[in-house]
């Protein structure tokens, strides 16, 4: 999906309801800089999006206060790299975005310039 190895993250502590115990591998996470963030944003943004059922734009309220933001997406078959075939049950994937922005209104300005659908 992003043409890089991800890391495991492991559990921090134990979570009975979830029987989950500390080092236990529950996600993976990825960083991606340069060129391959851009080709992932592009293909989020003109691949995945539009694939979400009754897709509206991404939400406003996802920035952290300091120019960041989050968003999650509740099935990763949005993409086109994931055959739903294969997956057992729905996977979601959460995606931040770091930026060099102080402030929200900035962040949000230039994920307008790269073209992040955004809704009301």
């Amino acid at each position: 999906m992003t043409g890089q190895m991800p890391v495991v993250t492991n559990a921090r502590k134990n979570v009975a309801n979830f029987k989950l115990r500390v080092g236990m591998p529950v996600g993976v996470m990825v960083t991606l800089r340069g060129r391959r963030m851009y080709e992932f944003l592009d293909r989020f943004v003109h691949n995945a999006m539009p694939r979400v059922r009754d897709f509206r734009g991404i939400p406003r309220k996802g920035f952290d206060g300091v120019g960041n933001y989050n968003v999650g997406i509740n099935d990763v078959s949005v993409f086109t790299e994931v055959d739903a075939d294969k997956l057992k049950y729905p996977l979601g994937v959460n995606i931040a975005m770091v930026t060099t922005a102080k402030t929200d209104a900035e962040a949000l300005e230039l994920l307008t310039l790269l073209e992040i659908p955004f809704g009301e």
